[in-house]
Formats: C-alpha cells, sequence, structure tokens
C-alpha cells in the first residue's frame, strides 16, 4: 500500500538496498502471489480460504486479529494528516515560524552556520535570534516542535497517558467516518475511489522531486540514500529491517490480499499482476526515497548535522521531512494544503484494504441461512466504531507511545515472518506444492516458473523463520526517539499483542486434532482434506468432460463431475 512507501523509505538508505531487492526476489514476490492465488482460487476471505487445509484453520483467524491491529492504529496517519491539512489553510505556515505558543526559546527558523565556521566566534549572535554559536547545537527547528509539542503534545512516557486531544479526536472521528462510506457498499465502490486516490500521489511527488533536487545539501542526501555501506551488511538488524520492511509494505499476512484475490474472476492472470504490482510497490518506494533524502539532505545541511540525526524513520518523517520541503516553496500553504490531501489520500488507500479484508473475513463466517439485508454495513459499522474506542487511546499526550507499541508488536516484525513462515508450510507441504500450481495452471491457462514452488516450499520459509530467530536473538527493548526505554509492563503489553495472533495457529491446529475421532493418521487425513466450494465444480468440470460421453443434463454426468472433483 501507497502510504507504507512514505513512512518507511528512509529505512531503505545504503546498503539496504541489498537485502531489501534479495528478500523482494526470495520472500515477497513469492508470498505475494501465494496469498493472491488463493484468494482466487478458493474465492473466499482471510478465514475461510484456508478450507484448503481446514487444520490450519488458524492462519485465518491469526490474520484477522493482525488486520485488525493494523486497522485500529494505522489510521492515526490519517488523522495527523487530516490535523496538518486543515492547518494548511492559512497565510503562514504554523510549523514554519516560532512565534507560536508551544515554540521554546530553543526554536530557530534559519540557523545561520556559515555565521559560526570560525570557532572564536562561540558568543556572537546569529541571524535575529538571541542564540549564539555555541547555543545552536542545541537548536530545534519549527516543524519539530510543532510535531512534538502542538500536534502530539508528547507527555515523558506510556506511564502519563495525559488528557485528551480534542482537536486530534475530532479528526480521528472525521476519517473513521470517511472510510466507513467509501468501504460499506463493497469492493466496487471502493475500486472506483482507488483510481484517483492511487494516482495523485505521483503528480505530487514528482514536483516535490523537482523542488527537492534543487536544494542545497540535496546531492549528499542522495548519495547517503543510494551510496552503500557495505560493513553494515554484518549487522543482523539490517536484514530484519528489510524483511518487515518487505512484508509490511507488501501486506503480507493481513488477509487483505486474500480477500482482494477472491473478488477477481477465476481465471484472471494474478500471477502476471503479482509481478506487475510488485514491481509497481518497491519501485514507488524506491522513487520517493530520492524525495525523501533530497530533503534530509538540505536539512542536515541547514542544521549542521548527520542527515540520519535529522528525523527517524516511521511517522516523523512524513510529518517533519514533508512539510519542511513544502514550506520551502512559493505559495507555500497551497503545496502544504496539496501534500497533505494526498496523504490523506494514501492513507484512506491503505485503509480501505485493512478493513475491507476484515469485513470480507467476518462476513465468511456467517452462514447464508442468516441472511441480512444491510449485514455488511453493520459488520463495518462495528468495526469501525470499536477501533475508534481503541484509537482513543492515540489522542493523548501519551497517545505516540501507545501507537509505537502497536507498531511494534502487533502488526509487523515477528508476527508477519511467523505468518508467511507457516503459509508457505502449508501450501507448500500440507495440500501440496505441485498441486497447488496445478490449481494456479487451471485457473490462468499456463504454469508458473518453477521458481514459485522452490520459494513456497524451501528458500522463503528458510528466509522468514532465519529472519524471525535473527529478530528474537537481537530484541532490543522498544524505545521511543532511541531516548525513552519503555517500562517492563509496557513490552509484557506488547508482547501480548504479538501472541494474540501468533499463538492461534498452534492453538487451532490442536484443538481441531484433539476434537476429532480415529487414530492420529485418520485425524490428520481427515483435518486436511479441502473443503471446496461450489465454483470450484463450475470451473473444474471442463476437465472431466472427456471422462464419460454423458449428456450434460443427466444424473450420472453430476456425480462423475462432483466425485472427480472431490
Amino acid at each position: 500500500s501507497w502510504i507504507q512507501k512514505l513512512l518507511g523509505c528512509q529505512s531503505t538508505a545504503g546498503v539496504f538496498l541489498i537485502p531489501y531487492l534479495l528478500i523482494v526476489i526470495v520472500g515477497g514476490i513469492p508470498i505475494f502471489f501465494l496469498e493472491i492465488a488463493l484468494g482466487q482460487f478458493m474465492k473466499a476471505g482471510s478465514i475461510n480460504v484456508w478450507n484448503i487445509a481446514p487444520l490450519f484453520k488458524g492462519l485465518g483467524f491469526a490474520s484477522m486479529v493482525i488486520v485488525f491491529f493494523c486497522n485500529t492504529y494505522y489510521i492515526m496517519v490519517l488523522a495527523w494528516g487530516f490535523y496538518y491539512l486543515i492547518k494548511s489553510f492559512s497565510s503562514t505556515l504554523p510549523w514554519s515560524t516560532c512565534d507560536n505558543e508551544w515554540n521554546t526559546p530553543s526554536c530557530i527558523e534559519i540557523f545561520h552556520h556559515q555565521d559560526c565556521k570560525n570557532g572564536s566566534l562561540a558568543n556572537t549572535t546569529v541571524g535575529n535570534s538571541n542564540m549564539t554559536c555555541a547555543d545552536l547545537a542545541d537548536a530545534r527547528s519549527p516543524i519539530i516542535e510543532f510535531w512534538e509539542h502542538k500536534v502530539l503534545n508528547i507527555s515523558s512516557g506510556l506511564d502519563e497517558p495525559g488528557k485528551l486531544n480534542w482537536e486530534l479526536m475530532l479528526c480521528l472521528m472525521a476519517v473513521w467516518v470517511l472510510v466507513y462510506f467509501c468501504v460499506w457498499k463493497g469492493v466496487k465502490s471502493t475500486g472506483k475511489i482507488v483510481y484517483f486516490t492511487a494516482t495523485f500521489p505521483y503528480v505530487v511527488l514528482i514536483i516535490l522531486l523537482v523542488r527537492g533536487v534543487t536544494l542545497p545539501g540535496a546531492y549528499d542526501g542522495i548519495m547517503y540514500y543510494i551510496k552503500p555501506d557495505w560493513s553494515k551488511l554484518e549487522e543482523a538488524q539490517v536484514w530484519i529491517d528489510a524483511g518487515t520492511q518487505i512484508f509490511f509494505s507488501y501486506a503480507i499476512g493481513l488477509g487483505a490480499l486474500t480477500a482482494l484475490g477472491s473478488y477477481n474472476r477465476f481465471n484472471n492472470d494474478c500471477y502476471k499482476d503479482a509481478f506487475v504490482l510488485a514491481l509497481i510497490n518497491s519501485g514507488t518506494s524506491f522513487f520517493a526515497g530520492f524525495v525523501v533524502f533530497s530533503i534530509l539532505g538540505f536539512m542536515a545541511a541547514e542544521q549542521g548535522v548527520d542527515i540520519s540525526q535529522v528525523a527517524e524513520s516511521g511517522p516523523g518523517l512524513a510529518f517533519i521531512a514533508y512539510p519542511k520541503a513544502v514550506s520551502l516553496m512559493p505559495v507555500a500553504p497551497l503545496w502544504a494544503a496539496l501534500f497533505f490531501f494526498m496523504l490523506l489520500l494514501l492513507g484512506l488507500d491503505s485503509q480501505f484494504v485493512g478493513v475491507e479484508g476484515f469485513v470480507t473475513g467476518i462476513l465468511d463466517l456467517i452462514p447464508g441461512k442468516h441472511y441480512h439485508r444491510y449485514k455488511r454495513e453493520i459488520a463495518v459499522a462495528i468495526c469501525c466504531l470499536l477501533c475508534f474506542i481503541i484509537d482513543l487511546s492515540m489522542v493523548t499526550q501519551g497517545g505516540m507511545y501507545v501507537f509505537q507499541l502497536f507498531d511494534y508488536y502487533s502488526a509487523s516484525g515477528m508476527t508477519l515472518l511467523w505468518q508467511a513462515f507457516w503459509e508457505c508450510i502449508v501450501v507448500a507441504w500440507v495440500y501440496g506444492a505441485d498441486r497447488f500450481m496445478d490449481d494456479v495452471a487451471r485457473m490462468i491457462g499456463y504454469r508458473p516458473f518453477p521458481w514459485m514452488k522452490w520459494c513456497w516450499s524451501f528458500i522463503t520459509p528458510c528466509v522468514c523463520i532465519g529472519i524471525f530467530l535473527f529478530h528474537l536473538v537481537n530484541y532490543k527493548p522498544l524505545t521511543y526517539n532511541n531516548v525513552y526505554v519503555y517500562p517492563w509492563w509496557g513490552e509484557v503489553i506488547g508482547w501480548c499483542l504479538a501472541l494474540s495472533s501468533m499463538l492461534c495457529i498452534p492453538t487451532t491446529v490442536l484443538y481441531k486434532l484433539f476434537r476429532a475421532r480415529g487414530t492420529f493418521k485418520e485425524r490428520w487425513a481427515h483435518l486436511t482434506s479441502p473443503v471446496w466450494g461450489a465454483h470450484h465444480l463450475e470451473y473444474m468440470a471442463p476437465d472431466v468432460k472427456a471422462l464419460s460421453p454423458l449428456s450434460p443434463g443427466t444424473d450420472d454426468n453430476k456425480v462423475i463431475i462432483f466425485e472427480s472433483v472431490m
């Protein structure tokens, strides 16, 4: 989805591109294709899609938990973007000056490092401020102060939630209402909206890139982005970051891809689609990196610090680097409004997919006999309302700490790697990689390159479990801005969020095996036999026409078709 590219592209600097591309080839694309093809073949959401091997239906429940958490905290990016959009409608952007009530004495609009090149001028006053050259080391940009002191009004820690930010809460409510009315009628109405929301951002990014590369320091920023530091390849964290970045930006393990794939025609060429979408996804991330690092290079040159110190990756990147860029343009409020309107569209794009995936999975669980005319609308409303109630904890003064807790534990990193590992194992070894390749060939009319089968069977599971173990071995306590360390009970909450999805898989397997009858071999055979849907009879029927010359309308012919498919 689009928004991850803006929030995560700072990570794709230098040597990061090497493990990023490797894991795209051996992990990202194979699982991306697997989930789309599985949804298209089974014509079901994230839970019922695992009727292909009912014993492992816990994979569906796990993806539902993950996407629910993701829907819950991810919409805060939209709320922040909407807040910035509203603040853009002013003659002077509030984050471009230091004369606001939230600014501190350390705030300075222009750093004037060129006036302090001579070491003997340490006590010289710079620019129009009351700061001396010695004070510049602790100076703060107005855009950083606007983010931390006005938007977040951040407290000292997770144990101090503070008061609700009513402005942010209203923005949050507004974006949830937007999401509801865009998703409630289903994927057809959402698809029409996405035509605009997915293409308009490219126009804005190109404009920002043209402006960014003309700024002083932009060359250094871009070189920092593309020049690799080979020594960092030895660091496990680089590989962990690459794996988690790809899995999150490709929306792997969330159940959203299977839900959207289920809406495809049975004979849609999902193999080609997977490669095209993956190329656009990673290509856009790479392109957005040039925009970001040209701006970060300018900010680093302006402040006289290293680029890595200008802005951390994550939400701060979108709400510090990009707003700085638009503030440097002519008619800055207009460009700010365009950018944050774009950001709002990007967030809606991502949120549509998550909510659609969750609601599709829930509706699949409701038996057809319990039909209700407005069951979809009611399900979407309950989902949005429940997420909104949880989100209230993220619009307090300590809300950023809660947001980061969800982001770090619930829907990225280990949970997605664990999910992807089991998806490959179930399809390749329980259902059968060759068997699934035959199913794909039945849908698209030709057999995919064997590389996919090799990845599902051997390479991708090894990559997933390898990065997963690296993550565990190199685990470090969660911090905010590399300064605040989360308390032990905060980490316990985080691990509960992670385990709530990860334990769905083994728990469901044990429960189903325990409840089944017969020997272990009989239970296994019964619980791993696919449960086919009615559409399989329709689309697979041509393959058995040659079995008998019976006329199409006879009961005997129907029995032959049915038994052959089963």
